[in-house]
């Protein structure tokens, strides 16, 4: 057991603890990254690698109160709640049920929208100064639709995401078959998003965590944060590898970050939201960018190294089991729109937890009450996507600087 000090200790080693730590290190800081697996196994791992300022509008929509209550005990759904008692599950619903109205959807998109569009050029400027190997292509996104009705609500919704500075295109189902022969007939159109990009994100963390440490960072894997606290001269963390000490904290534990908060004495309303996904060998057929089959909520994602399909928001607690229902349901979206909806061979079968705040929208503040403790958490399902605005945002409060973008969204005292 030994014990070191350090300039600012990262709790966390995923997308946001690892760009959070980038974003420290440019500004002259020191760091070190305080992780209990390796650096990106979590949520980070295996999400579809999308970046995607389209993702602006929140979970927490007009509507969804109704369209949840059909999916949620429905295990195939792309939403699903697993009955059982869990009196702070039913305390976020209310919540996340409060916020399904035009004022705070609005809200919440300005404020996801500043920090997607702010992270999106951030992140293309870091893998071009740094020389980030993941398979970084700013091709666009599309939406694919098979129903009519959902082809023209989302339409409808892209006109209020202008105002956002959100770009998009619509293409009939003809034109887009014939430019893209992977899919198969039946499509009604399709939405692209010229802002949107995408990349491998097990490689996008790998390669953030290469440039930590070549700027001088340490990051340590297996070991374990048992508990932080903070006094007059900083912060401290019990740790399974001994006393770990800093001038700052930053927790970025994701899903893991409400465990932490309740010991140090304040809420933080976040859930785990399960997602899975699916790995492949790339099949020969592939389509041309990234899709999201919009009527499933299945995402489509293709590299060069593979293929991957993915989504669906389960909240299940911590549990830790491959649902092959939810993992069926992605298969089988696949082969309703694809003509080669899988790959020869299954490379990894996948679920992680996505840390989803009542809001929808990131918490990325000083933690209440504690002078030395900061918050880069909430991030749902855009962690990869929000990373690099994150790291900068994160960088800009501790030094006291001007920041990139307007914090308030973000606010930890906003769940009071």
């Amino acid at each position: 057991m030994t014990s070191s000090s350090d300039d600012i200790l990262i709790i966390g080693g995923g997308a946001i603890g690892l760009a959070t730590a980038l974003a420290l290190l440019e500004a002259g800081r020191g760091v070190r990254v305080l992780e209990a697996q390796t650096a990106g196994s979590g949520a980070s791992h295996g999400n579809c690698g999308t970046i995607t300022p389209s993702h602006a509008p929140p979970l927490a929509a007009p509507g969804m109160i109704l369209q949840a209550m059909r999916w949620m005990l429905t295990p195939g759904a792309p939403l699903y709640v697993k009955p059982r008692f869990d009196p702070a599950l039913w305390r976020w619903l209310l919540r996340f049920a409060a916020r399904c109205n035009r004022r705070d959807w609005h809200a919440s998109t300005l404020g996801r929208a500043a920090i997607l569009n702010d992270s999106r050029t951030r992140m293309a400027e870091w893998i071009g100064r740094y020389g980030l190997q993941c398979e970084f292509v700013e091709e666009g996104m599309d939406y694919v639709f098979r129903e009519q009705a959902n082809f023209e609500r989302n339409m409808a919704d892209c006109e209020a995401l202008r105002e956002f500075g959100i770009a998009s295109e619509f293409i009939s189902g003809r034109d887009y078959l014939a430019a893209d022969p992977s899919l198969k007939e039946g499509l009604v159109g399709a939405i692209r998003f010229p802002g949107d990009a995408r990349l491998r994100p097990d490689r996008y963390v790998a390669e953030l965590a290469r440039v930590v440490r070549e700027r001088g960072g340490t990051i340590e894997e297996g070991c374990r944060v048992e508990s932080v606290r903070s006094d007059a001269s900083g912060a401290r963390a019990r740790t399974s590898l001994g006393e770990r000490r800093g001038r700052e904290a930053v927790i970025a534990l994701g899903a893991w970050s409400p465990q932490l908060a309740k010991s140090l004495g304040f809420y933080l309303p976040i859930q785990p939201g399960k997602g899975y996904s699916i790995t492949y060998s790339r099949p020969s057929l592939v389509p041309k960018r990234p899709i999201t089959l919009k009527d499933r909520s299945v995402c489509v994602t293709v590299w060069d190294s593979g293929f991957r399909l993915g989504s669906t928001m389960e909240f299940s607690g911590y549990d830790t089991s491959l649902n092959e229902t939810r993992l069926g349901m992605l298969e089988s979206a696949a082969r309703e729109y694809l003509r080669e909806p899988v790959g020869a061979i299954v490379e990894e079968r996948w679920y992680g937890w996505r840390p989803m705040s009542s809001d929808d929208m990131p918490v990325i503040d000083r933690a209440p009450g504690h002078d030395h403790l900061w918050l880069a958490t909430g991030h749902g399902m855009l962690g990869v996507s929000m990373s690099a605005a994150t790291g900068q945002l994160v960088a800009d409060l501790v030094g006291g600087r001007p920041p990139a973008i307007d914090p308030a969204p973000y606010r930890a005292d906003r769940f009071r």
